[in-house]
C-alpha cells in the first residue's frame, strides 16, 4: 500500500497561525524572504508571524495565503487560527444561489457528448455526468451506482471499471498520485479515508488485456486509459478543469473531467455509439 503524500509533512496540529504558515511556506519551498518580497513585507514581519511574536492583519492573512497558492478551504483556516472570521463561504451545490453554475456545468458536460464528461467534489463524489460517462458504466452493479456516485471508487473497485481497465497497474498508479498531491494540500479525512480504501483493492498480478492483442501506440503527450467496452478497447487521454479564482470553497473543490478519445477508432465507436 502507497503511503499517502510521500516525503512531505503533514501540516501541525498546532492551530495557531505561525506552524500553519510556516508549513505551507515549506511545503511551496519558499525562504522567508521570498515571500516578503512577494506579499511586500519584510523577512523580520514573517519570522516574528510564524514564531508567533506577531499577530498579522487580516489582509496580510489573505496576501500570504494568495502568494502560497493556499486553497480556498485552508485560507478559511488560516483566517481563523490568526483570530479572524472566515472570508469564502461554503455554499451547498443544491442552494438557489449556485443555479446558474450547475446549469452552466450540465450545458458544457452535455456539449462535450459523445466524449465523456462528468464533474467531482473533493472526494471525488459525483455531482454530474453525461451520457458518455453512462455508457462506460454499464453493467456495473448496482450495490456501486447508488447515489453518490465516487469516481475514484467505480473506477478502482475490483467489481467495478477495474477489470475492464487494461492497463489498470499504471493508471491506477496515476490516481493515487493524483489523490497523495491533494492529500498532501488538505486536512481532509474523508478524502484519506477514500483514499486508503481504495489503495488496499487488491490488483491483478497481469493486466487484463488478451496475450495476443497487439500493443496500442502510447501517445507521446500523456498517460492513456485503456479500458474495454462492448468488446472493444478505447482509449482516452483525461483532462481536469477547476473554476478560475473562486470565492466559494464549494465551488473551489469543484474539478470537471472530461475523457479525450487518443485514437481515431475511439472517436468512430463513440460517435456511433451516442449519435
Amino acid at each position: 500500500m502507497t503511503t499517502p503524500a510521500s516525503g512531505t509533512a503533514a501540516l501541525p496540529a498546532d492551530e495557531g497561525i505561525g506552524p500553519l504558515l510556516r508549513a505551507w511556506r515549506e511545503r511551496r519551498r519558499v525562504s522567508q524572504l521570498e515571500l516578503a518580497l512577494r506579499a511586500d513585507s519584510s523577512a523580520r514581519h514573517i519570522s516574528f508571524i510564524e514564531t508567533g511574536r506577531s499577530r498579522p492583519s487580516e489582509d496580510m492573512v489573505l496576501r500570504l495565503a494568495e502568494h502560497l497558492d493556499v486553497p480556498v478551504r485552508e485560507r478559511n483556516a488560516l483566517l481563523l487560527a490568526a483570530g479572524y472570521a472566515p472570508r469564502y463561504r461554503e455554499t451547498s451545490l443544491d442552494d438557489p444561489a449556485l443555479d446558474t453554475l450547475r446549469e452552466g456545468i450540465e450545458r458544457l458536460i452535455q456539449g462535450y457528448e459523445p466524449y465523456p464528461a462528468f464533474v467531482v467534489d473533493a472526494t471525488y463524489h459525483v455531482v454530474a455526468a453525461n451520457r458518455g460517462v453512462l455508457a462506460l458504466l454499464d453493467g456495473l452493479p448496482e450495490s456501486l451506482l447508488v447515489p453518490p456516485l465516487n469516481a475514484m471508487r467505480l473506477t478502482l473497485h475490483p467489481e467495478g471499471l477495474a477489470p475492464r481497465i487494461r492497463n489498470l497497474r499504471e493508471w491506477r498508479g496515476h490516481l493515487l498520485a493524483q489523490m497523495e498531491r491533494q492529500i498532501a494540500l488538505q486536512r481532509s479525512e474523508p478524502l484519506r479515508t477514500l483514499y486508503e480504501e481504495v489503495a488496499a483493492y487488491p490488483v491483478p498480478d497481469e493486466e487484463t488485456g488478451a496475450a495476443d492483442e497487439p500493443a496500442a501506440p502510447v501517445p507521446p503527450f500523456a498517460l492513456p486509459m485503456r479500458i474495454e467496452h462492448d468488446g472493444r478497447v478505447l482509449s482516452f487521454i483525461s483532462s481536469i478543469s477547476t473554476f478560475n479564482t473562486p470565492m466559494d470553497v464549494t465551488v473551489a473543490e469543484l474539478a470537471i473531467e472530461t475523457l479525450l478519445p487518443a485514437d481515431p477508432a475511439t472517436v468512430k465507436y463513440l460517435q456511433s455509439l451516442l449519435p
